[in-house]
């Protein structure tokens, strides 16, 4: 047959070129994903052309490594911030210079967990207010004109404001499964505020009342189902960890609870069928998510145990 002629060399360079431009094209596929999802309000996204954008006494802070296919859509949707800060955790790619040159303030400091590289990244703000970001994150026009108006009002009212946090993954928006509308308090007074939390999910405190907003916060969290899992392997191995070190025990047992009522509680009680086929892989890969992160705290225990004392 003429494929055996060549085939295995032909098959070899076809496996390299597609280990090759696989990140190209996942990070073509980001970039095709978010114009086609906010191309409806593009007019408002993209700020160029405006004379003279709104500069509110906030400082844009972010924390980001390696981000250099999404880190310019989340600073140029908060552009109406005075200051924009990055704090990079030793990027290997472009984004430190992507960074400056949109404006932003860059400092460097090698990550060692979320809570504490947001805790540093806050301490290098100089304005009255924060937003606080992530790379994957854009500020949506409802939040933005939100966000205006509040300050157009003189001093807000509050120490700190939350938003719903709106995620796009596997194509389309994920409202059910508990992933919406996933609150979080991101834009707040700077005096007073501090990062807290267990890694790798950080939050933020203030003193005084928190509000509410209601405009979206869009969570671009996952380039692709491959960049799902490869994060939840990281997270998994950071809650082991830390359960570990804690002496958390009954791993086993956990192990073997924890997964089906992750999915009966996704699926069923928060709703995860309206998302159809895409809420059923979620709810699963919930279930997968506790299965690994107890099935990796087992692991720890019996090599701490197998250790010679």
């Amino acid at each position: 047959m003429p494929e055996r002629a060549g085939g295995r060399p032909q098959a070899g360079r076809v496996r390299g070129l597609t280990s090759a431009t696989a990140s190209v094209q996942s990070a073509r596929r980001l970039a095709e994903t978010q114009a086609a999802v906010l191309a409806p309000g593009a007019a408002d996204w993209d700020c160029e052309g405006v004379q003279n954008p709104p500069r509110l006494p906030i400082s844009l802070v972010v924390i980001a490594q390696d981000e250099e296919d999404r880190l310019a859509d989340c600073l140029r949707s908060a552009d109406f911030c005075a200051e924009s800060l990055v704090l990079d955790g030793g990027s290997r790619d472009r984004t430190v210079e992507l960074a400056r040159s949109l404006g932003a303030r860059v400092e460097v400091r090698a990550f060692d967990g979320h809570v504490r590289q947001k805790s540093a990244a806050l301490e290098h703000a100089t304005q009255d207010w924060v937003l606080s970001l992530d790379a994957d994150e854009r500020v949506s026009p409802a939040l933005r004109a939100e966000i205006l108006a509040l300050f157009s009002r003189g001093e807000p009212p509050c120490a700190g404001y939350s938003v719903p946090r709106l995620t796009w993954h596997l194509g389309r928006w994920i409202r059910g499964g508990g992933w919406y509308p996933d609150r979080k308090l991101r834009l707040f007074r700077r005096v007073g505020a501090r990062c807290g939390g267990v890694d790798p999910h950080d939050r933020f405190f203030v003193e005084g009342r928190v509000g509410a907003l209601r405009g979206d916060l869009l969570h671009f969290t996952y380039r692709d189902l491959a960049h799902h899992l490869q994060k939840m392997d990281s997270y998994t191995t950071i809650a082991a960890e830390r359960l570990h070190a804690a002496g958390r025990g009954w791993a086993l047992t956990q192990m073997l609870l924890r997964p089906p009522h992750a999915f009966l509680r996704a699926w069923l009680f928060q709703a995860g069928f309206r998302d159809g086929r895409v809420g059923f892989k979620l709810a699963t890969l919930d279930a997968r998510y506790q299965w690994l992160r107890f099935s990796k705290l087992r692991r720890l225990r019996r090599a701490s145990h197998s250790r010679p004392s």
